[in-house]
């Protein structure tokens, strides 16, 4: 039986412990369905956000992330604004080695807009992965 799992969104963010802490391997994830508010028109903005980590100690809950996201549905925010604070959010919650968000939001009065940020912990000297390509032998040595 499974417990009762949360059905609202919420701004807590969970980790679990790296399987393997010594190693630099890439986490990839897209949220295909980024939701948020203009704050000057109050129209929804869409966007899809390619996630990118390479984690140090911990990873990043699936199920509290996919919450997490949900709760910018009713936001407003500026495309600028969201895409640091939402990886200013992930980097607190897991310390990561890398971090890089890409956030393509739609078209919206014939402009489309991608704002792209980054973070790297000051004593990783690894190099970045490739942000485009998905192939695992793209991960950087150590």
């Amino acid at each position: 039986m499974c417990p009762e799992m949360s059905k609202s969104p919420s701004r807590a963010l969970s980790t679990f412990p790296n399987p393997e802490p010594g190693r630099d391997y890439a986490i990839r994830m897209e949220i295909p369905e980024f939701t948020c508010l203009c704050p000057l028109t109050g129209q929804p903005d869409f966007a899809t956000l390619a996630l990118c980590y390479i984690p140090a100690q911990a990873c990043l809950e699936l199920k509290a992330l996919k919450l997490y996201f949900w709760s910018y549905r009713n936001e407003g925010a500026f495309h600028e604004a969201v895409a640091n604070r939402i990886l200013d959010d992930l980097v607190r919650a897991c310390q990561p080695r890398y971090m890089r968000l890409a956030a393509r939001f739609n078209v919206r009065g014939g402009i489309r807009t991608t704002v792209v940020t980054e973070h790297h912990a000051p004593d990783w000297a690894g190099n970045p992965p490739h942000p485009e390509n998905p192939d695992p032998g793209d991960i950087p040595a150590r």
